[in-house]
């Protein structure tokens, strides 16, 4: 299942990304947007999961949790 992870810090690495959603279950894509003039992040992600109640958990404890003082939003990517 693919999920969207917005409104990411623009300090949050691909890495760290990737270890946030590992809590939750095995994942097998984790892409984190970045702005090809700059190198900075855009601020989203994707993260894919490879079982779907995995992903479920992920979208229940994450979504709108903080993450240096953002409030994140994890949902299904459509």
């Amino acid at each position: 299942m693919k999920l969207i992870v917005l409104n990411l810090p623009r300090s949050f690495s691909e890495d760290a990304l990737a270890k946030l959603f590992k809590k939750y279950g095995n994942i097998r894509a984790c892409d984190l947007v970045m702005d090809p003039n700059t190198g900075n992040s855009k601020g989203f992600g994707f993260v894919e999961m490879a079982v779907a109640h995995e992903a479920a958990a992920a979208i229940k404890a994450l979504n709108g949790s903080m993450l240096e003082q953002r409030k994140i939003r994890v949902k299904a990517a459509d």
